[in-house]
Order: C-alpha cells, then structure tokens, then sequence
C-alpha cells in the first residue's frame, strides 16, 4: 500500500510501536520519530500530514515517550477533529485529546469557571445572527440578509483579531478591510451586540477564547494546572491560526517547546475570518533549533492534476508564494484536466450533469464524485440539473450525518435490537447475520434495496440508511465474529468522533467547504473573471488568496478534473465573461502571463491609477489590468486591453442596453447616438459614483453628462432613473466610434 492512500475501514490496530512506522515514506518517518522539541512540518496538499501526525502520536504513546493523557491535538473543524480520533483510535492510542480549539477552550472554561470567576458559568451562545439584529435594531439600522451575514463575519474579526468596539475602525482601517458599512456604524452595532450579551448573561464561541486566555493570563494557577496536564501539542492547519488562537497556544505552553505544526501556506484561504499564515512562516524565527519536515509526495493526485496544481501556483505572489511547495505526483498517469466553456449558466450546469452520469456509468461511484463552485449561491442550478438528470447528490455544509432524524431514530432501533439480543426479536427472524439484521431493522423506517426514484427527502431519508447498511457490510468483513452489539458500540464511537461513513451522492459544495476532502472526480465550475476571483477581492492579497482557493480545489481530485465556465449568466445572455485569469498559459489555447506585468496578479492598477481618473493626463493612455499601451480607440475607451480580464458588471450593463434603447425610441434615432456599445461597456466596468468619475470616461462629452448624468448615476448606484423626456439635440454630438 502507498504511504498516504485509503486505508481499509476498519484495519487492524498495529502489533507494536514499530510497526506504526511501517508504510509510511522517509519524510513521514521523520515526522513521526521527532518526538521532542519544536517540530514545523510543511505538507502540500495530499501528501499525507495527518497520517504524518497520527502516526506521530500513536509512536509516541506506543513506545512509551508519551502519555496519552498528556497530548493535545488541535484542528480547525469538528469533521477534522473526529477523523484525528479515529485515525488514533485504529493506531492504538485512543486516549489522546483531539479537539478544535473552541472545544478545548469551553472544556477548560466549564472547568476551572467556579474556581476562576465563580457562580455559573454564563450561557453560549449558538448563533450570533439573531443578537446582532437586534443589536443593529437598536442602533436604528436595518440590514438585510445579506448585509447581516457580513456585520456578523466582521465582528467575528474584530474578536479574534482582539479588537474592541471603539477601535475597530482604526483596526479595519489598517488592515485594509473593505467594511460591509460604514466602520463607524460597525463600531456602534458591535459595542451593542456586547452590550446585549452582558445584559442576558450569555457569551459567544470567540468569548470562549478570550475568556480562556484571560483566565490563563491572570491565574498563574490554573495556567500551571493546565501546562501539567498537556506537556505535549500538535496544531493541524496551522496556516490558519488567528492571532487569538496563537495567544491560546503560546499561553498553554509556557515555556516550554514540546509543539509540533503542521501546514501549508498555499492553501490560506480563510484569512477573511482572521487566519494567517504568518505564525506558520514565521516558525523557524521563533524556533531557530526547531526540526523542519517537508511533504511533497503527492499520494492523492496523478501527474497530470499534480502539474496544473504546481502551475497555479507558479504564477503566485507574495510571501505564502514565496514558501510554495513543489509536489511531486506519486501515482500513475492519468487523464489531462478537461476545460470546457458553455454559452450560459444553466447550460454549464446541464453538461457538467451529464459529464457526471457518464462517469458513473463508466465505473466511478456518485460518493467520489463533487462539483465545487465559489459561492453557495451557485448550487441551485447544478442541484437542478443532477435532479434532471437522475443523479443523487448531497450538499456539503448541510446537517451533520449523525444529527440527521433518520440516522439517530436507527440507531435507537438497532440498540433495542441489540439488547433483545437479535434472534428473539420478530422482525430479525431468518437474519443470519449483522448486514442482513440491519437491512431487517432498517427496512421498517425506509431502506430499501434499490433507490427510490428522483430526488428530494425520501432520497436523502433512503441514502443515509443506505450508508449505514454499507457501514454494516464492511465492519463485519473486518470483523467476521462482530455481532449487532458491537456494529452498535461502533455506531457510537463515530458518532463521538463525528466520524460519519459515506453518503452514496455527488457532492455539491463551496470551495471553501471542500477543503480537507478528496474525491476520484472534481468538477470546478464558475471559473469565470468576477466569481474566481471574485468580484470584490480588489488587492493582491485578496486575489492571491483567491489563486490559492482555486489550488485547493485543484488538489481536492484524485484523477478526472474538469475547470469550466459560462460566457454569461443566463440564456440569450451578452457573451462577455472571460474565463479566470488564473488559467491563463494554463488551458490550452491561452496566452501565459506577460512576465512583470503588472496588475496580471490582481497587483491593482499601473502607476496608482484607479477609475474615474482625471482626463487629460499627460502620456500615453495604459492598460490599467495589464500596463501595456494602447492605441486602439475601443481599448482606449474602456482603459484595458480588448483580451485583459474584465470587471464587467453584467448586470448594470443589461439595465444600460434597456435604458439606453428607451431613450433611443424617445429620440427615433440609432441606439449609438446616445452611447456606444464600448461606452456603456466602460461605465459598467468602472462602475462611476459621482459626476466627476462618470466625466472620465471616454465617449461622456458634456452635453452627454448634463443630460444623461443623472440616469446614469441613478443606474449605477441600483436605483431607478427619473428622467424626463429627451430633446432632439442630442443628435448634435456625432456618434462615438
């Protein structure tokens, strides 16, 4: 077996310390045997860190350098924190801690709160949506939904980064956050938000951090009663610490240097929550003895996978850029990335569907299939078109496997079953054995042993069943004694764990929801200019971060990889989406990046220059994506190369071709007398807010701005125009080429 592949479902525990080692590579083995002092493991995406690190623990515990009680694992998600636990759990070293760090924060809190503060501790607070529109409300600012989910995010910021309320606009001044709203504004709803939660006793997930470090701060002894307990720590994804979580860290250790991380730069993708990768670049100054590791053996991808992945990043920038790891694919050959561009949206849907069913139909199972997009708004239309296409699918993010009503309602079931002790119960007579009880038990809550048709509840009901079903097939072919007792236990040591058994579906997620998985068949689609990367990422921070996203879910195929993107939104739609930036001199056909250009990277316009600038500056006019000069008058008039990526509102400019034709039938003369094709194109590209701005565009005389002006503007800031009828004069202008 590979170093860093499937392993079965149920292995056997390992005989002895040493052979936790066997089958890991030379790398892995070097990671697994630093057992002491600072350890920084860099690991590129599918080379295998947490079997690296779970075999690191179990080592230890194994051979006696560590006591289980005395390590602490901590991760980023509950799905992450379970699988460690498995993983440890079929390694021999089942009573190690792994947690996230909220839930090893509230576990400590719970416990030392009568002795640190006394009384009861104050009520956690599930969801902060709720409070902060209240919060909001008090304020006299109405949010919509939208805007709510953002002023959530930011104060979500502002704690972990341990700013408070007054100082938040000077924090996200600094920081160079664009702000949901006025940061002023931000500031008053947050201090209210605290305000309300003071007042109802209750705290959130961050307080549970911030509370944690300041006990920690301001008892020496309860610092030290925590420090003997943990004496040795392992932090997975330590790209993605927030500064108040590496405060936690550097408060549970002391003094001490018994700390092994564990990530990568290249898959930063978070840093919108606080997350940073600078902790993790920064190790070895912090740490000048510590031993450094490298994984670069891809076992996940083939070599065609692995060498679009290493290209990605070949054209990054910035310092993460700079600490890229090249991978080196492990497995054979493979099928080439298919590109594939569609007239719209639904149809870009309806083909990745259908490239889907022939997968499946060619051997490769719907559960190692996923189509991964930028936003979650996106899977309505592929949850359509699967539907259409009589593919089941499953929507990553959703409810947890085990907190789903059917699962925990057969659970129940089989546990009854169990305790009546299988034979002597009816509805199990002639079941021989454990998958046949199951598939009895099930049976009378909806399993049965063919699918229904279509999609929906009943198929979602029928589909977590059947994975419990398959769950009960492979435990009992690793273990041929087990009986419905044991499947039972086993139930609930994953149900702890979270460490759910596969759902028989394509998934359907976000790229940010895919991080951590893999799958046999990965569809990323939407990779159009203004959703990847996505509109508002305007620094090269943020579009580098995007690069990165778009590596992430690159990496998350094993074999087939499909990139595509539709050319517009809807049916009948303008054609004028441009596929990513990101696969330039990457896809066939395209052009590779001009070397130093800049702005190809999302570096922000040449020379400073930002829209609405003033005419009439002296100089040739620049491509402000690219810098190169121009000289055509149509690249002139929108300021950037025809073939540079566009930030085309496409919606505002459908709304200008409707207001423009109106005002052409008011006038009865050619639409081009009012404006251009290449002028509305410019205004929805630059967007204008004010007069000046909308007076820089070329083709916008000012006859044109005094009036058309106002509709213009009216347009561009979402708002209807209330313009009254034109006058014929207009004409005197001849129109613009």
């Amino acid at each position: 077996m590979t170093a860093a592949t499937h392993s079965t479902l149920f292995p056997q525990v390992p005989a002895s310390a040493d052979a936790v080692l066997d089958g890991l590579d030379p790398e892995q083995r070097e990671v697994a045997t630093a057992l002491s002092g600072p350890v920084c493991v860099l690991a590129g995406a599918g080379t295998g860190k947490t079997r690296a690190i779970t075999h690191r623990i179990a080592y230890g515990v194994r051979s006696g350098v560590l006591q289980p009680a005395s390590v602490l694992a901590v991760t980023f998600t509950n799905r992450a924190a379970g699988e460690m636990r498995g993983r440890l759990r079929q390694l021999g070293a089942g009573g190690v801690q792994a947690r996230t760090f909220h839930s090893a924060a509230l576990r400590q809190l719970q416990y030392f709160w009568p002795k640190a503060v006394g009384g009861d501790m104050p009520r956690l607070l599930e969801r902060k949506v709720q409070l902060v529109a209240e919060a909001a409300a008090r304020c006299r600012v109405r949010l919509d939904r939208n805007e709510l989910r953002d002023l959530t995010g930011e104060i979500e910021w502002a704690k972990v980064t341990q700013t408070v309320p007054e100082d938040y606009p000077a924090a996200a001044a600094k920081c160079g956050r664009e702000a949901p709203r006025d940061p002023a504004e931000i500031a008053r709803i947050y201090g209210m938000y605290e305000q309300l939660k003071r007042e109802r006793g209750t705290i959130d997930f961050e307080d549970v951090l911030l509370l944690t470090v300041g006990v920690l701060q301001d008892r020496h002894d309860i610092a030290e009663t925590v420090r003997r307990q943990y004496q040795h720590f392992v932090v997975d994804e330590y790209q993605d610490v927030s500064p108040l979580q590496q405060r936690l860290l550097e408060l549970w250790l002391g003094d001490r240097d018994n700390l092994c991380v564990v990530g990568d730069a290249s898959q930063t993708i978070y840093s919108f929550t606080g997350a940073t990768p600078d902790h993790l670049l920064n190790f070895r100054t912090r740490h000048p003895h510590a031993t450094v590791v490298k994984l670069v053996r891809d076992y996940r991808s083939t070599p065609q996978v692995v060498h679009l992945a290493n290209g990605l990043l070949a054209q990054a920038r910035g310092r993460a850029a700079e600490h890229r790891l090249e991978l080196i694919s492990q497995r054979g050959p493979g099928p080439e990335p298919v590109y594939g561009e569609y007239p719209d949206e639904p149809a870009e849907a309806e083909g990745t569907a259908r490239r889907v069913r022939e997968l499946i139909a060619a051997g490769t199972p719907a559960s190692e299939i996923a189509i991964l997009y930028r936003i979650n708004a996106q899977s309505e239309v592929y949850e359509q078109a699967l539907a259409d296409a009589g593919v089941p699918y499953q929507l990553r993010g959703a409810e947890r496997f085990f907190e789903r009503p059917e699962v925990r309602e057969a659970g129940l079931l089989l546990r009854g079953a169990a305790r009546a002790g299988g034979h002597s119960d009816p509805q199990l007579a002639g079941a021989e054995d454990v998958p046949s009880q199951v598939r009895a038990v099930l049976s009378t809550r909806g399993w049965t042993p063919e699918p229904p048709a279509g999609s929906g509840a009943v198929r979602d009901r029928w589909e977590s069943l059947a994975a419990l079903v398959r769950l009960a097939e492979d435990f009992v072919r690793a273990r041929p004694d087990a009986g419905l007792a044991d499947l039972v236990a086993e139930l609930d040591e994953r149900a702890s764990a979270q460490h759910a058994p596969t759902v028989e579906g394509v998934t359907l997620a976000s790229l940010h929801a895919a991080k951590g998985l893999e799958w046999d068949a990965v569809f990323l689609v939407g990779l159009a200019e203004g959703m990847m990367p996505i509109t508002y990422a305007k620094t090269d921070e943020q579009v580098e971060e995007e690069r990165r996203l778009l590596y992430v879910g690159v990496t998350r195929a094993r074999v087939h990889l499909s990139l595509s993107w539709a050319l517009s939104r809807t049916p009948g739609g303008r054609p004028s989406r441009r596929p990513t930036r990101f696969l330039n001199g990457l896809r066939p056909g395209s052009a590779a990046p001009r070397p130093g250009s800049p702005g190809f990277a999302g570096a922000g316009r040449p020379g400073g220059i930002e829209r609405g600038a003033a005419r009439g500056r002296r100089g040739p006019a620049r491509c402000r994506v690219c810098g190169r000069t121009l000289t055509d008058a149509g690249e002139i008039k929108l300021m950037r190369c025809e073939d540079c990526p566009s930030e085309l509102d496409e919606a505002l400019y459908e709304r200008l071709r409707d207001w423009r034709a109106e005002q052409a039938r008011r006038l009865g003369q050619p639409a081009y007398c009012v404006f251009t094709d290449k002028t509305l194109l410019a205004i929805a590209e630059a967007v204008p807010g004010t007069e000046s701005e909308l007076a820089s565009i070329s083709g916008v005389g000012g006859r044109k701005l005094g009036r058309f002006g106002a509709d213009v503007l009216a347009l561009c800031a979402g708002q209807e125009p209330a313009s009254e009828e034109v006058s014929q004069d207009t004409s005197e202008e001849s129109p613009e080429k």
